[in-house]
C-alpha cells in the first residue's frame, strides 16, 4: 500500500542511531545517508526515511500519528522495544503486551523517538484453536 514513509528528525545522526538499534533488532540494515543529509532503510518492498523538515522549521511529533513496524514474534518487539530504550527512545502508552485488536489479538510495544514520533512494534498473534 505505501511506498515509502519519511519522518521529520531534528538530530538525523541521534535518530539514525535509534534507528539502526530497533530496526537492527527486526534484522533490517542500518540506514544511509544521502547527499541532502536524509537517512534511508530501504528493503523490497518499500523505505523508512529521517529528513530535516524542508521548510527549515524544527521537527516535531504528529498528534495522533504512529508508525507501526512488524515484528515476527513478541520476542522481537519485546528485542526492538529494548533497543529503543538503550537509544534514546522513551517509553509511551502501557508496556509492551498483548491486546485485542479488531482482527484479533495483537502484541504490542510503543515508544517514542527522540524527535517524539510514536511508534510501534506489532506482532499478530495467529489463535489456531
Amino acid at each position: 500500500m505505501f511506498s515509502h514513509v519519511m519522518i521529520g528528525a531534528n538530530d538525523i545522526e541521534e535518530s539514525k542511531k535509534f534507528y539502526d538499534a530497533i530496526l537492527g533488532a527486526l534484522g533490517y540494515k542500518p540506514g544511509f545517508i544521502d547527499e541532502k543529509g536524509r537517512c534511508f532503510y530501504l528493503n523490497s518492498s518499500g523505505a523508512f526515511a529521517l529528513s530535516k523538515p524542508i521548510d527549515g522549521e524544527a521537527a516535531c511529533h504528529g498528534n495522533g500519528s504512529t508508525i507501526g513496524f512488524a515484528a515476527k514474534t513478541q520476542e522481537l518487539a519485546d528485542k526492538w522495544h529494548a533497543a529503543g530504550l538503550a537509544n534514546g527512545g522513551t517509553a509511551c502508552e502501557d508496556d509492551p503486551g498483548v491486546r485485542q485488536g479488531v482482527a484479533g489479538k495483537l502484541y504490542l510495544a510503543y515508544l517514542r523517538d527522540p524527535t517524539g514520533n510514536k511508534i510501534c512494534a506489532l506482532h499478530r498473534i495467529i489463535d489456531l484453536s
